[in-house]
């Protein structure tokens, strides 16, 4: 996931989201997102299928505080950051779990715990399972006042 520069043309194969801003981002980036979309996209062969019907449209998205809002910003920018130190480097190459750059993984660790914090879940203890189930506690909640 990354920025488009103007001259570039997105084709149907990708997802954009217009004027997303460094908070989308450090979200969508976030370790809380990736589980969610663990659990909900479809696969094709091992892949994952991220859908914006499925993934994105249904993904809960926190409340946070300005504070939470403007140390997501930070964190994000971080990530990027990290990756422009390797800019001769793919993506594929910077998250390969053998060889992901030290600064490019503290910077998602720090950008995991900034979210965390912004959906209200403690930094330490927290698993895979118990941020999924509060992303759909979260749903839940979110599809109940829409029917009413």
């Amino acid at each position: 996931m990354g920025y488009l520069t103007p001259s570039i043309i997105s084709t149907n194969a990708n997802l954009i989201i217009p004027n997303a801003d460094l908070y989308d981002f450090g979200v969508l980036e976030s370790n809380i997102h990736m589980a969610w979309m663990r659990n909900v996209a479809g696969r094709l062969e091992m892949r994952y299928r991220y859908s914006a019907q499925i993934v994105y449209n249904n993904f809960p998205w926190p409340a946070p505080t300005e504070k939470q809002k403007k140390k997501i910003k930070k964190t994000a920018q971080a990530i990027l950051n990290a990756r422009a130190l390797y800019s001769d480097s793919s993506l594929a190459d910077l998250y390969d779990p053998l060889t992901m750059p030290t600064e490019l993984l503290k910077a998602h660790q720090d950008n995991d715990r900034a979210v965390m914090e912004a959906y209200g879940l403690p930094v330490k203890g927290t698993t895979e399972s118990d941020a999924v189930a509060h992303l759909f506690k979260m749903y839940e909640n979110l599809t109940k006042s829409s029917n009413k």
